[in-house]
């Protein structure tokens, strides 16, 4: 499985060339989804999630995507979150069906409604911050686990120089007060577009609202 993030042109009929660009090198599309729309210059971002039969190399697919025109690809890499489509959706309707738990399923479906690697929720509302939980993959914070501590609104963060972080791009929002911040890692890239943060934002308020009706 592979993630493809996109600059296309915003207009009828660019989405559908791509597909088909894809489909010429036997791509199987799993997942469309439109990132954000950039109304200034006429285009969007939009992440393409993707399977290649075996045998076909990856490079193919960027290949497919670069002889459209006017198309860019802005990332590629291997997507192992799963998810895909409506994942805002899906995780909104986990939340509901056992609101008393609308945090704790943010913070495990945050990974695949972003296409990240890592969440992790840092609690430092008692007398010492820690780690309260988080999903595989994530890296040691070490002593920097206090850092973004207090939050006042979901916003990226400056990756710090520290190993198992200093490759990520990260983006952070808090839940229920400044001092609980559920943050999310991507490895490499791409960087957290505004439209996502967001999305981060909405999310994050919404759990916290779903948890209070428990």
């Amino acid at each position: 499985m592979f993630l493809l993030r996109l600059i296309i042109p915003d207009r009828p009929g660019s989405l559908g060339t791509v597909a088909t660009a894809l489909g010429e090198v036997n791509a199987d599309i799993h997942a469309i989804e439109i990132v954000e729309h950039r109304r200034e210059n006429g285009t969007a971002v939009d992440d393409i999630v993707v399977d290649l039969p075996q045998g076909v190399l990856p490079d193919r697919l960027v290949s497919a995507c670069n002889s459209v025109p006017d198309v860019e690809v802005i990332w590629f890499s291997r997507y192992g979150a799963g998810g895909g489509l409506h994942m805002d959706l899906e995780a909104v309707e986990q939340m509901t069906s056992v609101p008393a738990e609308a945090v704790d399923i943010l913070v495990e479906q945050a990974p695949a409604v972003l296409h990240a690697d890592w969440a992790a929720l840092l609690d430092g509302t008692g007398s010492e911050i820690k780690v309260a939980l988080e999903t595989s993959a994530t890296p040691e914070f070490g002593q920097l686990v206090d850092q973004w501590l207090p939050l006042e609104k979901a916003t990226t963060l400056v990756a710090p120089d520290h190993k198992g972080l200093a490759e990520s791009v990260l983006v952070a929002a808090p839940l229920e007060s400044n001092r609980r911040v559920l943050v999310i890692g991507r490895r490499g890239g791409p960087e957290f577009l505004g439209s996502e943060v967001a999305r981060l934002s909405y999310l994050a308020s919404l759990a916290v609202t779903i948890r209070a009706t428990a």
